[in-house]
């Protein structure tokens, strides 16, 4: 047992490692949005903090639900029927294509949503800009995801990886071009909007890329690109009944986080810069039990593709005992590192002292937030995607998110005083330590063997 828990850790991190990498390159992209937006202003940090909580809870929503390719993949890949995951995949650009563009629609007419939640008038015209800009990169980036997911099923992550450490230091010179100017190159300087743009054009070069990729590698073993097909609505039922219930669950996750920023944003722009950098820090540390969800998701569909449901158990528990390991260490970091790490971010005696003690609280929540991104991948690879939807909307938006609102602006009626942006920081803490125990309870049913 022992000896298979040793192998089973070995495989996960060559399955892990390039995901890992695959995610930091792209959150790094986040983080530079809001390092180069943030020497700009208070008021560009906010604006794009606030147009990225409307524009990522919404692409993650459709990208989840396109990741029902990745169980797919992987337990025909466990069953030696490969060559007819291209099919599969084909459906899923549908899916892209008809999603995407139904969200650029609504993102183009976003802004009445700020006015109406009170976020500060300052930022609401930065926020707008920037999703008009950003949202023209939904298709490719959906598109991109239906292809990546084909190569991770395949138990092939590694490409992936090397398009988004090419992408960065793109989307960084693009956000220089854009949000600064060049007069030299007639670009004018557009602030937290040219981070959209920036955004936009990575997205189209992920896209073109993975389909190079794919044209030249191990992925044409699927057929995915050897014929056309037209839409069949019984193979985009399928995998909307898997994949729903996985962009719904990212969805309030991310959403719930989204909605805490916008709520913040009544505080002014110095509280939601404070928030935003925090979170990114927390963010660069999520990545790697993200990947290990991954990952679990990839290993646990192959060994039930396989008809081996142990070495499926023995795969979802290394990796979450390997989750909480790494989340143990992290809060510690946190708690020691916290002003150096803020003031990468940012100057502003206020701004670093605010986020700086949201760390502390941050310290707690990310040990939670890690361990049910783990569960919840492992729990993909069973292809249980309804149950962890449930509890996802219980423990976000009726337990952490009531809780948190009533802390940060009070309550009367139950007699609690406001307590600021903290508040709304614990109720994240309440929400994914009951969504975490409830998944811990849920992995057990489902591993069982036999």
């Amino acid at each position: 047992m022992i000896r298979s828990a040793f192998a089973e850790f070995r495989t996960l991190g060559l399955l892990a490692l390039p995901i890992i990498l695959t995610q930091l390159s792209q959150v790094s992209m986040g983080v530079a949005d809001a390092i180069m937006a943030g020497r700009v202003g208070a008021t560009d940090l906010a604006g794009v903090t606030l147009g990225g909580n409307l524009y990522f809870p919404l692409m993650l929503f459709m990208s989840g639900t396109i990741m029902a390719v990745t169980p797919s993949v992987s337990q025909l890949h466990g069953a030696g029927r490969l060559g007819e995951a291209g099919a599969v995949v084909r459906q899923a650009l549908w899916i892209a294509v008809c999603g995407g563009g139904l969200l650029v629609a609504v993102l183009h007419n976003i802004g009445p949503l700020y006015r109406l939640a009170g976020v500060d008038e300052r930022a609401i015209p930065v926020a707008v800009a920037y999703l008009k800009a950003a949202s023209l990169g939904l298709v490719p980036v959906l598109a991109y995801v239906a292809l990546r997911c084909l190569c991770e099923g395949m138990a092939w992550t590694w490409a992936a990886m090397l398009i988004s450490l090419s992408a960065l230091p793109l989307k960084v010179l693009l956000n220089w071009l854009f949000i600064y100017g060049s007069p030299t190159l007639g670009v004018p300087a557009l602030g937290g909007a040219g981070c959209g743009w920036a955004t936009a054009i990575a997205m189209l070069y992920s896209l073109l890329v993975m389909i190079v990729v794919v044209c030249f590698s191990r992925a044409r073993a699927s057929n995915v690109l050897a014929a056309f097909s037209l839409p069949r609505i019984g193979e985009i039922w399928r995998l909307l009944r898997l994949g729903l219930p996985i962009g719904v669950t990212l969805f309030v996750e991310l959403a719930f986080f989204s909605v805490a920023t916008i709520l913040i944003g009544r505080l002014g722009v110095e509280t939601v810069a404070a928030h935003q950098v925090a979170f990114s820090i927390i963010a660069v540390a999520f990545m790697v039990p993200l990947a290990l969800g991954m990952a679990a998701t990839i290993r646990v569909g192959f060994n039930v593709g396989a008809e081996n449901r142990a070495a499926a158990q023995i795969s979802a528990g290394v990796a979450v005992a390997a989750t909480l390991v790494w989340s143990v260490v992290v809060a510690a970091a946190l708690m020691l590192f916290r002003h150096d790490l803020v003031r990468l971010y940012s100057s502003e005696h206020e701004v670093v002292q605010m986020a700086a003690g949201l760390l502390t609280i941050g310290a707690a929540f990310q040990i939670f937030d890690a361990s049910q991104a783990t569960m919840m991948g492992a729990l993909r690879g069973y292809k249980d995607t309804g149950a962890p939807m449930v509890i996802a909307l219980i423990g976000y938006w009726a337990l952490g998110l009531p809780f948190g609102y009533a802390a940060c602006f009070g309550a009367d009626f139950l007699n609690v005083t406001a307590i600021g942006v903290e508040g709304l920081w614990w109720g994240l803490v309440v929400g994914l330590a009951a969504v975490s125990m409830a998944l811990f309870v849920r992995l057990r049913m489902i591993s069982r063997p036999g």
